[in-house]
Parts: C-alpha cells; sequence; structure tokens
C-alpha cells in the first residue's frame, strides 16, 4: 500500500510544481508560500478531524514534538526556497534539481538512521545525479 500513497505523492507533487508556476506570476513568493501553507494546513486538520484522530494529540511524546516541530520548520525553508526558485526560474530546471532531496534523503537515512546503503542505492543515486545534470544543463 505504501506504494500507492508514494506513486499519489509524486503526482500531486507534480501537480504542484504546475500549479504554483502558473499561480505564482506576479505574486511575491513569500506571501504564494504562506496561502499555499494555509490551504494545507486546514486539508490536513480536516482529515485529522475526518478520521476522528484528534484524540491521538494527547499521545504524542515530547521527542516526537520536537522533530515534528523541527520537521515543519524544514518542509517550511523547503517551501520558501521553492517558490522563490519557481518564480525566478523553468519549472523544467528547478523541480529536478529539488528532487536531489531524493540523495540527501539517502545519504542522511545512511548517517543518522543507520539504513542500509547499497550497491543499488549507490546506482540509484549516480543515476538521479547524472540524470538532474543532464536535465538542467
Amino acid at each position: 500500500m505504501w506504494f500507492w500513497f508514494a506513486l499519489g505523492s509524486a503526482v500531486f507533487a507534480a501537480l504542484t510544481s504546475i500549479l504554483a508556476k502558473v499561480g505564482i506570476e506576479g505574486v511575491n513568493s513569500n506571501l504564494a508560500t504562506a496561502i499555499r501553507t494555509v490551504v494545507v494546513v486546514i486539508m490536513a486538520w480536516g482529515m485529522v478531524f475526518l478520521t476522528n484522530a484528534q484524540g491521538g494529540i494527547s499521545d504524542i511524546s515530547k521527542k516526537s514534538w520536537i522533530f515534528l516541530i523541527l520537521s515543519g520548520l524544514a518542509t517550511g525553508a523547503s517551501w520558501l526556497c521553492y517558490y522563490k526558485a519557481l518564480q525566478l526560474g523553468e519549472a523544467s530546471k528547478v523541480v529536478p534539481i529539488d528532487k536531489l532531496s531524493v540523495i540527501i534523503t539517502l545519504v542522511l537515512a545512511f548517517v543518522f538512521l543507520h539504513e542500509k546503503f547499497t550497491a543499488k542505492s549507490l546506482i540509484g543515486c549516480a543515476l538521479i545525479g547524472a540524470g538532474t545534470l543532464l536535465m538542467v544543463l
């Protein structure tokens, strides 16, 4: 099931890039990011209440709160940079560079989460890196 959610994420991320590039025209990138964020917050809390998950708030540990807040800050910084990049550059070049996050994630998962970094992972990272370079040149 995770595969279908991951594929959905990729499709919606692609739509996000195209819709954002059109929507950001003539709009300050920080303002555009704030508008997007409000929509995401409403949608996320809507899903929390729709699935009746709001009762789990009190069960969240201090450690989880800290890391979820840090993750939120990283997401915000990512979105601000992404929207500014989209405003200044072509979506067909910004998006591949943004997807270098796949390589960075694999390296960070290896270093901090002690996940396995296999030959397949190394080849995949090299191909993603090469593909990104090819697309942005």
